[in-house]
């Protein structure tokens, strides 16, 4: 068998509120629960636990998602719809754009607990 992601822990102030944020956001079927966790699976079956921290202890991760171009305009029209603010790159110096990386098109926004998270329509290094 080859070695996959199969899940991971989100750290949140409100599990209910940051799950529904990204099942609404990205599209995911409802969350389920499991033990103390609400858990939201996404389409290639990666399970993202969601679990309530003390603000002070949630670090912010980065969560990078491929997606095909009609994904893409899908949830970057409910991050718009939401007047989230969006950047092109990591470093946030270019608010209110997309990148165009390898033939591809990207963009980076905040969930609510503050976590990075990306959509891309080809994987980085693929050329284009």
């Amino acid at each position: 068998m080859a070695v996959r992601l199969n899940h991971t822990i989100v750290a949140c102030r409100d599990k209910r509120r940051a799950a529904d944020f990204w099942c609404d956001i990205f599209g995911f079927a409802p969350p389920t629960r499991f033990g103390p966790f609400l858990d939201v699976e996404a389409d290639n079956g990666v399970t993202f636990a969601f679990d309530e921290w003390e603000s002070a202890d949630i670090r912010p991760q980065h969560y990078a998602f491929l997606v095909d171009e009609d994904e893409f305009d899908a949830i970057f029209g409910r991050v718009v719809a939401r007047g989230l603010d969006h950047w092109a790159d990591p470093m946030k110096s270019q608010p209110g754009e997309i990148n165009h990386h390898d033939g591809g098109r990207g963009v980076y926004f905040d969930d609510l607990d503050g976590h990075f998270l990306e959509i891309i329509t080809r994987p980085y290094g693929s050329g284009g």
